[in-house]
């Protein structure tokens, strides 16, 4: 297998694995650089896990309850389950509603990852972006959240009126999961190409086709991801239906730049309107 910059040619099969500390080894540094992501295994325990999803679901029930539509400006996308209950979709800032969830913010191995950016002025986005983001994907006749289309994260600070910031995107997946039953989709090395693959490399959202240099990731409930906001990737829909369909996983965005925080006087942004009708 050829090597590349101390690298072999990745695949969904032979990526590097890690262990997050609190400092970066020059491996991981190095490999963020070329391919744009990491994969940390077992952050958080199996405990954890279990606790933050009985705590996505209180906030749940609250939300359903009292018909939240829209949390900061952000659009709360609602759906049915296997047993046609009701469920949240995609929560946003729920950190703001659960001092375990805020909790989980400040784990100081977090800001190790900061070095990825170098940046002075690195932070978690408690208060700004969409906060902490809990995506629910299932896959039913009822469904209106089962995909995701092609899109990088550096999109928004255009939609911002701003120039292009450096990110991170940090998922915390709270099931297992394997690329044969949907998931995460990236293309590594996309982060570092320019402006013109950033706006115009696949229809934003839109499409869902896959790619023939796409890899997916295997995740086990724990694990910690990180890419970087320009990497292109997609969340590939399962293709069974029901219970074998279900993926949790939250994601923490890490940003640079003016200190933008969103309130309840916030509004929809564009690309967020589109994320509401597509990709059902």
């Amino acid at each position: 297998m050829a090597r590349k910059n101390g690298f072999h040619t990745i695949t969904s099969q032979n990526y590097p694995l890690f262990q997050l500390s609190e400092i970066l080894t020059q491996e991981q540094k190095d490999f963020f650089d070329k391919y744009g992501f990491l994969h940390f295994k077992k952050f958080i325990s199996r405990e954890a896990v279990e606790l933050i999803l009985r705590e996505s679901e209180r906030i749940q029930e609250q939300w359903i309850k009292d018909d939240v539509k829209v949390v900061n400006g952000v659009p709360i996308k609602y759906g049915t389950d296997v047993d046609g209950k009701k469920i949240v979709q995609r929560f946003a800032f729920t950190n703001q509603f659960s001092p375990i969830l805020n909790n989980l913010l400040k784990d100081d191995r977090l800001k190790a990852l900061f070095e990825l950016i170098g940046a002075t002025d690195c932070r978690i986005g408690e208060d700004e972006k969409d906060g902490l983001v809990f995506n629910h994907y299932v896959n039913t006749s009822e469904s209106n959240y089962s995909q995701l289309g092609w899109h990088t994260d550096a999109l928004r600070d255009i939609f911002y009126g701003n120039k292009i910031m450096p990110m991170l995107n940090v998922g915390i997946p709270l099931d297992n999961s394997s690329p044969s039953n949907g998931g995460l989709r990236i293309l590594p090395g996309t982060h570092n190409k320019g402006i013109g693959t950033l706006l115009f490399k696949k229809p934003y959202f839109i499409s869902n086709k896959p790619d023939k240099k796409e890899i997916g990731l295997t995740v086990e409930a724990g694990d910690l991801t990180v890419h970087d906001g320009r990497l292109w990737h997609r969340v590939a829909q399962s293709p069974h239906t029901g219970e074998k369909s279900r993926r949790r996983v939250m994601y923490i965005p890490i940003v640079t730049g003016k200190f933008e925080p969103k309130s309840d006087q916030s509004k929809p942004l564009f690309y967020q309107r589109l994320m509401t009708i597509t990709n059902k």
